[in-house]
């Protein structure tokens, strides 16, 4: 199978590459990645000389190279986005770009060479905060910041370009991901690295904003069985069935890493911040057999030892970043 995996240097994007890869020599993949400041090409050096690796360094936005990149691909997994929802409410342009405009260009060069399948893949945040119970696919969204807007209408477009173009779209939305790889500026990497070098961790508020977490395994999961066998023009929740408090996720960490709660900064809530997301994934798990693999407990242990064991990966980033 011949897929180009967009963002596929950064977080979840690098995991499906290297999971995909590793379990098939015949694979083919094209990635397609800007390389912004979290998309890191170090993250594929486990797969960097599998034959069926292409990498090509590019944005999403440009017309031309999309079309270049788009021929002869059987699927498109589509993972690129600016994805920070503190930088979004600090400049919402990019996100709009890229998320809005890059899906655009996208999905015209996907219906242009006849792409067989077009994965969407989004979040839970586009649906904004629920009180109570979860949320089925059938839920309208009501994002929150600039971030999850920018979203929002990425999946809209797509789910429209298979209504009115016929082409095989199939949206995922999942719950936080957490693991290795991920970019120190999101809040499981931010609070294990700064107590791993003594620092304080920001919690915002009081900390009782509520999210499920998946680990980004259980996600790549989710999304090759809605690839295979998901049905086109429908969106499918991808959960992880741990729900905890900001509070509580911080009491874990401080566990892990040996430290107090005298490490905790307590900080201004951000602006729009939602009290709870809540996915029902039960579509998945029904339809397509999707069960999570990885406890959290053993996921949350495991990528505190990879933190540990990778300064020499997330340092340097931090602080190119300023972290």
């Amino acid at each position: 199978m011949r897929i180009l995996v967009t963002g596929g240097a950064g977080f979840i994007g690098s995991e499906y590459v290297r999971r995909r890869l590793s379990a098939d020599p015949a694979e083919r993949i094209t990635v397609l990645d800007k390389l912004t400041y979290s998309g890191v090409e170090e993250n594929l050096a486990p797969v960097a000389h599998h034959p069926g690796h292409r990498f090509v360094r590019g944005d999403i936005c440009d017309p031309e190279l999309v079309d270049q990149v788009m021929a002869g691909q059987d699927a498109v997994v589509h993972f690129a986005a600016e994805s920070h929802v503190d930088r979004s409410i600090e400049g919402a342009g990019p996100f709009v770009r890229t998320n809005v405009l890059g899906t655009q260009v996208l999905l015209d060069a996907a219906h242009r060479h006849g792409v067989g399948r077009f994965v969407q893949v989004s979040t839970d945040e586009v649906y904004g905060s629920i009180g109570e119970g979860s949320w089925t696919e059938e839920w309208p969204p009501a994002p929150s910041s600039p971030y999850s807007a920018s979203k929002a209408g990425a999946d809209l477009l797509a789910l429209a370009y298979h209504r009115t173009h016929g082409l095989d779209v199939v949206v995922t939305r999942c719950s936080n991901n957490y693991g290795p790889y991920q970019f120190p500026e999101k809040v499981v990497p931010l609070f294990i690295t700064h107590l791993l070098d003594g620092r304080t961790v920001p919690l915002y508020g009081d900390g009782r904003h509520i999210r499920d977490w998946v680990h980004v395994s259980d996600h790549c999961r989710g999304i090759d069985l809605v690839l295979h066998g998901g049905r086109a023009g429908e969106i499918y929740h991808i959960g992880g069935g741990t729900e905890l408090s900001n509070h509580k996720l911080t009491g874990l960490l401080l566990d892990a890493a040996g430290a107090d709660w005298d490490r905790v900064a307590y900080v201004a809530d951000r602006k729009g911040h939602d009290l709870r997301y809540s996915l029902d994934d039960s579509k998945i798990r029904e339809q397509l057999g999707y069960v999570p693999q990885v406890s959290f407990a053993q996921g949350l242990a495991e990528t505190v030892a990879w933190y540990r064991a990778h300064r020499a990966w997330w340092e340097p980033l931090k602080r190119r970043a300023g972290l």
